[in-house]
């Protein structure tokens, strides 16, 4: 009964609210292993750190619904933006590196993984390049994907003048919260002024083949304006969570581009930063996928290496299904977690079993994106996962012009012509049994 206890107080004081089958599978667990269960607790059941409320809006700012709602978080408004959407590894790798060139004064990196391998090391020799043109360079990288590199590598990056922070290391404690609050975020900011960011890791196989293996398919994007400024505020923000180290403010044009000229922007062309994670009040991503499923009129359309949603997305999708809404969702057949591929197929047999249509890829597919009808888009680091958007800190970023929107159709359209559909079947009972058990601690995964 302690260890109930000790859940109840802590859930109460510190305001934290669970989806219902996690609150559950907590209660269960503390109720009948409670020697095993109390310790993972303390250690991984909070997922929301401390942080002021955001202030209550008066009236509507924004000039699209979705526009409204991540205002209502106490977030960035939407902004005029130069938006280049990339599906091929050679042009993002190439928009990658246009972004380090424009870098005059201080260039921010912030990704999961950086690879130990070809691209790795070209992007540190092109990182240490910028430092001596008098950059100041910041790259941040999470304490799970700095395992890739070897020690001797952070020693080396240092020596080379890239200032260097692992967020949340595994044997050390900087950060507030449990551990297994990962950062997610893939973003690269130029003078708080350019941004590249997407669904790409730095590493090999998001870019390039790797030993006679395709690369995978990914979407990234890069643009110039507010947008970029706002990412590189949240960047600050981890980086002063990670190293207690203060910096200096982005220098953000709004107004001139980096070549001098007036900056031209497409007619409606808006952008959106929307971050989600420990750090936000709010659980964002969920919160506009599940009102973008209600307010969705004809179709929904998305790609993602892995769907694992929890109760309350489900049950959004599920329903905008049955209102007669075009569901398609695009998946790899088989992808790199597979733990993942087999803990997804209930959410999909009973979607499926409402009219949604999910399409499976014969190759590894890492990109994230979403759209509803033809008048909002969803692009960044999020899967369509329970720890991507309840546990991750994310970088996610609204699109709200149609001249992207239309460039998604088609891109998702392409993949869904080379893909297979989904058979479903009755799982057996010990199948049934093992998704069940695995489901309950999949959140965590």
């Amino acid at each position: 009964m302690v260890s109930l206890l000790t859940y109840v107080l802590t859930t109460r004081v510190e305001h934290e609210r669970r989806p219902p089958s996690i609150a559950i599978a907590w209660v269960l667990g503390l109720l009948a292993v409670p020697y095993l269960a109390l310790p993972l607790y303390l250690l991984f059941g909070r997922r929301k750190l401390q942080r002021q409320p955001p202030p209550a809006l008066a009236q509507p700012l924004g000039r699209h619904w979705a526009e409204d709602l991540i205002l209502s978080f106490g977030l960035p408004q939407a902004s005029d933006s130069r938006v280049h959407l990339h599906a091929d590894g050679a042009i993002s790798r190439t928009a990658l590196f246009d972004t380090f060139a424009r870098a005059r004064h201080r260039l921010d990196v912030c990704t999961y993984i950086l690879g130990n391998d070809v691209i790795g090391r070209e992007i540190i020799d092109r990182l240490a390049a910028c430092v001596r043109a008098g950059v100041r360079v910041r790259l941040l990288i999470d304490g799970v994907g700095a395992i890739q590199l070897p020690r001797a590598e952070f020693r080396a990056l240092r020596a080379r003048g890239i200032e260097t922070a692992v967020f949340s290391p595994l044997l050390a404690r900087r950060t507030n919260g449990p551990r297994n609050l990962r950062n997610h975020r893939k973003m690269v900011i130029a003078d708080g002024t350019w941004l590249w960011a997407g669904g790409r890791n730095l590493a090999a196989e998001y870019f390039v083949e790797v030993d006679g293996k395709a690369a995978w398919y990914d979407l990234s994007f890069d643009l110039e304006g507010a947008v970029a400024g706002a990412a590189a505020t949240q960047f600050d923000a981890d980086w002063l969570a990670s190293t207690d180290a203060s910096a200096p403010p982005p220098r953000v044009s709004l107004e001139i581009a980096s070549d001098g000229g007036a900056r031209v922007t497409p007619a409606g062309s808006r952008a959106q930063f929307l971050p989600s994670g420990p750090d936000q009040s709010e659980d964002t991503v969920q919160a506009l996928l599940i009102d973008a499923c209600f307010r969705a009129e004809r179709r929904m359309l998305a790609v993602t290496p892995y769907f694992v949603p929890d109760a309350n997305l489900a049950l959004a999708i599920r329903l905008a299904a049955r209102r007669g809404v075009h569901v398609d969702i695009c998946l790899p057949a088989r992808s790199n977690h597979i733990l993942a591929d087999f803990a997804r197929s209930r959410a999909m047999r009973g979607l499926a079993a409402v009219g949604v249509s999910f399409h499976l890829l014969p190759f590894m597919v890492h990109a994230k994106a979403i759209m509803f009808d033809d008048s909002l888009a969803l692009v960044g680091s999020p899967n369509l996962d329970s720890r991507s958007l309840l546990l991750n800190y994310e970088s996610a970023f609204v699109l709200y012009g149609p001249d992207e929107i239309r460039w998604l159709d088609n891109w998702i359209g392409g993949l869904i012509k080379a893909s297979s559909p989904f058979a479903s079947r009755p799982p057996t009972l010990w199948r049934d049994l093992a998704e069940g058990l695995l489901l309950t601690v999949a959140y965590q995964l």
